[in-house]
Order: C-alpha cells, then sequence, then structure tokens
C-alpha cells in the first residue's frame, strides 16, 4: 500500500481516470499569471499594493518624520513641509498613514492566511468524512453563519480585549467560516470524481488523498476568497480600531488616526480624508486584483490554459 509501485499504478489509473478539472498546475499558474498582467484593473491594483507594501516595509526611511513626534504647527493644512497636514498634536499626518500601512496589511494578510488555513482544515474533514463530523462542524459553521463578520469579531474583542493579537485573533474566527464553506462545497464534489475512487481503490490512504488528490483541487476558490478577505480584514481592523476596541493607542493605524479625527472633521478636513482615501485605494485595488483572479481561475480558464 505505501509501496513506490503502488504510488506508480495508482498513478497510471488516475491518467486513466481524465485530468483533474480543477488542479493547478504549473503551467497554468503561470498561464494565469500571464492573463493577470494583461488585465488592467488587477494591473493597477497590483500596482497600488506594490506602492503600498513598499512604503509600509520600508516605512522608517520612506516617512518624513515620526509618526510619534509631536510639534509646535498643529492642525496644519497640506503643505510643501507637510504634504498632508498635521493633527491636532502636531504630528505629521503623512508619516503616520505609512506606518499605519504596517499594522494594516500586517493584520489583513496575517488573519487570512490563519482564517484560511483553519477553515480549509475544517471544510476538507468535514466534506470528505460526511456523517456526524459534517453535521458537528457545519452546525458550528451555520451559528457562526448567523451574525456578521463585524459583531463576531466586536464580540470577541470584548472578550479577550485589546491589542494586536487578540484583533488578529478576533477576525480570524470571524473569518473561518468563509472557507470551511467553500472548501467543503468544493470536496463534496471532488470525492465522488473518478481520480479519487482510482486512488482509494489502489489503498492510498485518507491523508495522502486529502492531501495529494483533493486539497490541490480547492485551492482556486480559496485563493480567490483569500484575496477578497483580506480587504474585510482591513476594514474590520481600521473599524475596530475607530471604535477604540483595536490595537494600542500609541499605535498608528488608519482606524486610529480616524477615532483621533472625529472632533475636527469640520474644521481640519484633511485629518479625514486622506486616511479615508488610503482604506479606500487599498481595499479598492485588492478587490480589482480579487475579480482578476476570480475570472482567471474559473474551470473553464484553466482548461484553456491547459491546452
Amino acid at each position: 500500500m505505501g509501496t513506490p509501485r503502488a504510488f506508480e499504478f495508482e498513478e497510471s489509473l488516475e491518467g486513466l481516470a481524465g485530468p483533474r478539472p480543477w488542479a493547478p498546475s504549473r503551467r497554468t499558474w503561470s498561464a494565469v499569471a500571464r492573463r493577470l498582467l494583461r488585465d488592467r484593473r488587477a494591473l493597477l491594483g497590483l500596482a497600488i499594493l506594490g506602492i503600498v507594501a513598499t512604503g509600509a516595509i520600508f516605512a522608517p526611511w520612506v516617512a518624513p518624520y515620526d509618526p510619534a513626534a509631536q510639534g509646535q504647527e498643529m492642525l496644519l493644512p497640506p503643505s510643501l513641509k507637510h504634504p498632508l497636514g498635521t493633527d491636532d498634536l502636531g504630528r505629521d499626518l503623512l508619516s503616520r498613514i505609512i506606518f499605519g500601512s504596517r499594522v494594516s496589511l500586517f493584520v489583513g494578510i496575517t488573519t487570512v492566511l490563519l482564517a484560511a488555513t483553519f477553515g480549509v482544515s475544517l471544510g476538507l474533514i468535514a466534506g470528505f468524512y460526511g456523517r456526524w463530523v459534517d453535521m458537528l462542524v457545519m452546525r458550528y459553521i451555520d451559528l457562526q453563519w448567523a451574525f456578521p463578520n463585524f459583531i463576531i469579531a466586536v464580540g470577541l474583542v470584548a472578550i479577550f480585549g485589546t491589542g494586536l493579537v487578540n484583533v488578529i485573533v478576533a477576525i480570524t474566527l470571524a473569518f473561518l467560516d468563509d472557507f470551511a464553506r467553500i472548501t467543503r462545497g468544493m470536496v463534496l464534489a471532488i470525492r465522488e470524481e473518478e481520480y479519487v475512487s482510482a486512488a482509494r481503490a489502489v489503498g492510498a490512504s485518507d491523508r495522502r488523498i486529502l492531501l495529494r488528490h483533493i486539497l490541490p483541487n480547492t485551492l482556486s476558490p480559496v485563493i480567490v476568497q483569500g484575496t477578497v478577505s483580506i480587504s474585510y480584514a482591513i476594514l474590520g481592523e481600521a473599524a475596530l480600531s475607530f471604535l477604540g476596541l483595536g490595537v494600542k493607542p500609541t499605535t498608528p493605524t488608519w482606524g486610529l488616526i480616524l477615532n483621533d479625527a472625529r472632533p475636527f472633521f469640520t474644521t481640519a478636513w484633511w485629518l479625514g480624508v486622506f486616511p479615508g482615501l488610503a482604506i479606500m485605494l487599498v481595499v479598492l485595488a485588492i478587490n480589482f486584483v480579487g475579480d482578476g483572479l476570480r475570472d482567471l481561475m474559473d474551470v473553464k480558464e484553466y482548461q484553456e490554459a491547459r491546452r
């Protein structure tokens, strides 16, 4: 059962069963990448994300001032010295937005990676084994599905407390159900494919079938969902910080910058406009990339790319 000859026989049976309809081969990924780069909206989104990510990585060298340094020039409108103006404590707004992108991108990417890892695992187990395992997992998912993601995140932060780690945990648990549902739906269809039956016929273990034959075929919709979920995670972190339920007040984030600007929306417009534009541009860029991936990572697109 675990010998090389059995694995070779398994591969031959898979060949007789036909190509895997959703499996992302290296050639397919190359074709998808080339098509994505020809999509103008996706290319614009990648360019915006590249600029923001570069600024976040090299923030200490890109930001013109220390984001926490207070000065005498309070509520200064945009000027050559301070391109985006200053806040009520004399802190440079551009520097705070650049440093704030670090937290927003880190929370967005980290929470989606964690949510995808646990959600896909639950979906694989529920869809593959079915019966009481599927019932237990899906009843939990249905319970979570009954509440909006943001309400779940607020409730979890209220239980765990504020802080970067607690925000990541709260948003991760809030988005876990989306990945579990998508993966389970894919597994229910894939487990009936002929190549899965062929692998089971030659004695392949459940672990091998899940990791080698089923999991690769669920990656396409999971990647698309992950791309879109990053934008929701960024919005969730900004909303939690705006409500005072996010990271520590001394950490510059886009949500905290907006929260600090609330008393000055009518007198210092730049304090609310520029952080809001930063959030809007990043979320819009991620959605552009997600839309491009969704159009390209379709089954028909895969089949065309494989020809």
